[in-house]
């Protein structure tokens, strides 16, 4: 015996709810379900928290200026979203530090 029209459109219904319920859980969680591609991933926190460690550990030794410290460390909470990029340094050539050697 042939089901009804009415039972087959129901389960359609609900299979759709069950869908939609499913997208919704997987945006609720970062994932999307409609894409195929892996995520486009950020900066890899892990590694610039050991990067930020080791300059922590390198700057308490004295190996590394203050300033160089500073500046490094705001390059690295800026790459994790933790503040705002620091100004370029004006960096002396070797050219510039040579000519002023020489008068």
């Amino acid at each position: 015996m042939a089901r009804s029209p009415q039972s087959y459109q129901k389960r359609q219904r609900e299979l759709r709810k069950k869908e939609r319920k499913a997208e919704k859980l997987a945006v609720r969680h970062g994932k999307n379900s409609d894409s195929d591609e892996e995520p486009v991933e950020g900066p890899d926190e892990d590694a610039l928290l050991e990067e930020f460690r080791l300059l922590n550990e390198k700057f308490a030794a004295g190996d590394v200026p203050e300033d160089d410290f500073e500046y490094r460390k705001a390059e690295i909470f800026a790459e994790l979203g933790l503040g705002e990029p620091p100004e370029p340094r004006e960096e002396k050539s070797d050219s510039d530090s040579k000519s002023d050697s020489a008068d």
